[in-house]
């Protein structure tokens, strides 16, 4: 056993290729203990070969011996024809089988077998293809939890993006970039971090250096929330540029505008500015070791840090100065107080008119008069009547 380990696998979907002939295989996001990330392709078969060589290295704890010592996960066996229907319908227990395969006992889930199996193929940097058969159809598992597997109805064609300038890797996770590249998005992170492939490359990327190809704006980016999110700061960091803030760890501050660059325009007192989107967590949220494995790299580098940009977009990306963020949020933090402090005024006016009113005497009510001897004599009854005779 070596010193090698996976930290997490991610499955992100699966592609169904055209070459030699129509299959599909599943991708894996593989992130390993030097905080590298890869990713791979496996076929079904493949993955259950491997799932069956585990129970014979291990017959005890697969349950062969004796089925309650089983720890081992379950996986079924492949059918005689994988259509893409079973391919998509078997990516929840793929998921599960990953997660508890890596919670095994080190001694399973650290072994040469698992090790060796997630590791980078040559086939997963240059798939075998074909340039007379189509590309292959793409489809993403969806991130959020609440949507089901079967909201998956159709492929989901990578977005293409351009890299505006070159970029030198600084680790073994990135993926270096020439100006005019073409690349394939496969994951936009918050932290402004994309996961992308380029040919028989795979690497992350500052979305900073990349443009989409229909225009210079981002049609996916939000509109400035100058109600604010509540965030803490994780991890400190001090100001390079003048529209950025200094903050310190464990500040409080409101998130007005998430950018997907990764720099969010943050708000603290009255003050607005940049701040790196990996070095916050929102208020209430707990802390995972993967944001916290994720603050351990550097900020992405902002657009206005690069130089030599060359945009294939004749006019340049709409950008909102940090004056009108200033001003825009106090207008907001005004018309709060205002809205308040009148909402206040009409609850004393209200509480006063209940007062006055309370303090006001009560008026006794009036005693009706007797009724006359006739009237009795008329109306009621004999024992009545002879009482007054």
């Amino acid at each position: 056993m070596g010193d090698t380990f996976i930290r997490h696998i991610e499955l992100l979907g699966y592609e169904k290729r055209f070459f030699p002939s129509q299959h599909y295989v599943y991708m894996f996001l593989v992130k390993w203990n030097d905080l590298s990330e890869k990713l791979i392709y496996r076929r079904f078969t493949e993955i259950y070969e491997f799932h069956k060589a585990l129970k014979e290295m291990f017959p005890i704890e697969s349950g062969d011996i004796n089925v309650e010592s089983r720890i081992i996960p379950h996986l079924p066996a492949p059918k005689w024809f994988d259509g893409q229907r079973s391919t998509q319908n078997r990516q929840g227990t793929l998921s599960e089988y990953c997660s508890t395969l890596l919670n095994l006992p080190h001694k399973i889930s650290r072994c040469l077998h698992v090790v060796n199996f997630f590791q980078v193929r040559p086939e997963d940097m240059n798939p075998v293809t074909d340039s007379w058969i189509k590309k292959p159809e793409v489809f993403l598992l969806p991130k959020d939890a609440k949507k089901t597997l079967s909201d998956i109805t159709g492929p989901i064609i990578l977005q293409t993006y351009r890299a505006i300038a070159d970029y030198e890797k600084s680790s073994t996770s990135e993926m270096a970039l020439k100006a005019g590249d073409m690349v394939d998005v496969v994951e936009k992170s918050e932290s402004g971090w994309w996961f992308c492939q380029l040919k028989n490359k795979q690497g992350w990327v500052p979305a900073a250096y990349l443009e989409p190809m229909d225009g210079p704006d981002e049609s996916e980016e939000q509109e400035p929330n100058y109600a604010g999110e509540q965030y803490l700061v994780q991890k400190s960091y001090r100001a390079v540029e003048e529209d950025e803030l200094t903050l310190q760890d464990g500040d409080t501050i409101e998130v007005i505008h998430k950018l997907l660059d990764g720099w969010w325009v943050v708000r603290k007192d009255e003050n607005t500015g940049y701040y790196p989107s990996m070095y916050l967590q929102k208020a209430g949220e707990e802390n995972s070791p993967g944001k916290s494995e994720l603050r351990n790299r550097r900020a992405p580098p902002r657009r206005s840090s690069i130089r030599n940009a060359k945009s294939i977009h004749k006019q340049g990306r709409r950008q909102i100065s940090q004056e009108t963020y200033r001003r825009n949020s106090r207008r907001y933090i005004q018309s709060q107080r205002n809205r308040r402090r009148n909402f206040q005024n009409k609850a004393d006016v209200i509480m006063e008119k209940n007062e006055e009113e309370e303090s006001k005497p009560k008026a006794q009510p009036a005693v009706p008069p007797r009724p006359s001897k006739d009237l009795i004599l008329t109306r009621c009854t004999e024992s009545t009547r002879r009482k007054i005779l």
